[in-house]
């Protein structure tokens, strides 16, 4: 039950660095501090108030940049592969009762490729903000984005049962969709053989 629960922390976790990059590590950070969450042997420095400063201030800058014209689209495109990295990392720091192979495994294609996904779709989100109001509704945007990292992270401290069915039910759902989605297939025409006449 343990490992369950740290894995959909680690997962919850990694979802929220699809929307921020440093806020969820904020939140990991502030709460290793406090004890709410134990991290791997060799994520420990997370804890450490160092960390906790470093992170912190790098999510108030990230938050920040959101809201200024322009710099969002810039921030977008180079958060997207630092969300895949800090996913990964993230997911790894809570498997403390895995094997380390599995552990890292597990968290660069579970971790890394949530905090993808959702990236993406908020790149996708922006750019169309972007083009359709001129950048004016993109405050809305990053407003939400804010509050939708920040929601997820807690949540994933505080009900990570809760955050790891949400994400399995957002999970199926997304593939039902891609599925009826998919192009029809075309059946080819058999060809009947007649025989010849005598």
């Amino acid at each position: 039950m343990e490992t369950l629960v740290s894995i959909c922390v680690g997962l919850g976790l990694a979802a929220a660095c699809g929307f921020r990059v440093f806020l969820p590590l904020a939140v990991m950070s502030w709460a290793a501090r406090a004890g709410m969450v134990t991290p791997a042997e060799s994520f420990a420095w997370v804890a450490s108030w160092p960390a906790v400063l470093a992170f912190s201030t790098a999510c108030l800058a990230e938050v920040t940049g959101y809201y200024i014209p322009w710099v969002d689209n810039a921030l977008d495109t180079a958060a997207t592969p630092a969300a895949v990295v800090a996913g990964s990392l993230v997911a790894v720091s809570q498997f403390a009762h895995l094997d380390p192979l599995l552990a890292w495994t597990t968290g660069i294609i579970g971790g890394g490729g949530l905090a993808g996904a959702v990236q993406g779709l908020t790149v996708l989100t922006r750019a169309s903000s972007t083009a359709t109001t001129v950048g004016v509704a993109n405050p809305v945007v990053s407003t939400a984005e804010n509050g939708a990292a920040a929601t997820v992270a807690v949540a994933s401290i505080l009900s990570p049962m809760a955050v790891g069915v949400l994400i399995l039910l957002v999970a199926v759902m997304t593939v039902r969709w891609a599925w009826r989605r998919r192009p029809p297939r075309r059946l080819t025409p058999t060809r009947v053989m007649r025989p010849d006449p005598a």
